[in-house]
């Protein structure tokens, strides 16, 4: 899927010195020397993984400790999206989708799978991972050059379902042929939750992650908070905010990601219910303790729409910021935009 940046980042600029220690005063008396500050070695790892352009950067008082953390946060990235990339035929979701079942799957596969029927069961399907033949009806009648016709989004409709996904540690199977799921809506965000975790096992205590959504840790090379600027969905140059980073993640998903017409009426998030995309908004952003809940609750935002939307928000206790098609924009209280 064709995927393009949202959120950019606001960097500082320079790295932080060590103070110098206060000479011995004259007299007998000696004034405190200040308390010295650790010069922290910034290094940055840019990669191309899950359609877009990723970058990691991070900083430790010791910069080989800090490309040793990077190194191994990118054979995270490999590795999550050799499991659940649709594109590459030998990972593991292309075999559950060519196949049905899926024996022995990976654990990481199993992890982010019982996250999505959670996240699928609690918002009442909204969220759905088996979108996938939505988006093969869609994909089919653009490259015919059209839209899909009812009738092949009934037919595609009658093949999603969350429920008949069965999930466990020992197989993943379809209860009915024809199902496919994709993990488009949460696999970047649950990338940026292991990637974190991965750094912080390193002893990175400052670090900016983005794996097409974006986490967090410390402060940024010039000392200040992390800010983010969210892009205008109707011009890629424009902001319409900017968001200083809590230490909670962020994820923003847009109808012009990946649209099947240019008015933005159709495109890649669907409403499972209607086999649809949903009409009233055009981007959702939004701030959560997990990444990949963040990710997720974009699209379950998005099918709400605008006022259910702003409660879902508020009911799963993160923030939203939600632009609609008319270009207005609507948010929770507890977003720090500057």
């Amino acid at each position: 899927m064709k995927r393009r940046a949202f959120l950019r980042t606001t960097l500082g600029v320079g790295v932080l010195g060590a103070l110098s220690a206060a000479g011995p005063a004259s007299g007998t008396a000696q004034l405190a020397s200040p308390p010295t500050v650790r010069v922290l070695h910034w290094r940055e790892r840019m990669l191309l993984g899950f359609g877009t352009k990723l970058s990691l950067r991070a900083a430790h008082p010791d910069g080989a400790r800090a490309d040793a953390a990077l190194d191994a946060a990118v054979g995270t990235i490999r590795a999550i999206e050799a499991q659940m990339s649709l594109f590459r035929p030998d990972s593991a979701l292309a075999r559950l989708n060519r196949e049905g079942v899926l024996n022995a799957p990976p654990a990481d596969l199993v992890a982010i799978l019982q996250s999505a029927q959670a996240i699928s069961a609690r918002s009442g399907g909204a969220f759905d991972v088996t979108v996938q033949p939505l988006w093969d009806a869609f994909d089919a009648a653009r490259r015919a050059g059209r839209l899909p016709s009812a009738d092949a989004i009934r037919a595609a409709r009658a093949r999603v379902g969350w429920e008949a996904l069965h999930v466990s540690a020992e197989r993943i199977r379809f209860l009915q042929p024809g199902m496919g799921v994709t993990l488009n809506g949460i696999a970047q965000g649950f990338a940026a939750d292991r990637v974190r975790g991965e750094l912080q096992r390193f002893g990175i205590e400052h670090a900016l992650v983005n794996t097409g959504e974006w986490s967090a840790l410390g402060h940024s090379e010039g000392g200040g908070a992390w800010t983010l600027g969210i892009a205008d969905p109707r011009d890629a140059q424009a902001l319409i905010a900017r968001l200083a980073m809590d230490g909670r993640a962020i994820a923003t998903s847009a109808d012009n990601e990946s649209a099947f017409s240019d008015d933005f009426r159709h495109h890649h998030i669907f409403d499972p219910h209607t086999g649809y995309s949903p009409p009233q908004i055009a981007s959702v952003t939004v701030a959560a303790g997990s990444c990949a809940l963040a990710d997720a609750l974009t699209k379950v935002i998005f099918v709400k729409g605008v006022a259910d939307g702003l409660a879902v928000a508020r009911a799963w206790e993160v923030d939203a910021l939600i632009v609609d098609k008319a270009g207005q924009w609507h948010a929770t209280d507890g977003l720090r935009t500057l």
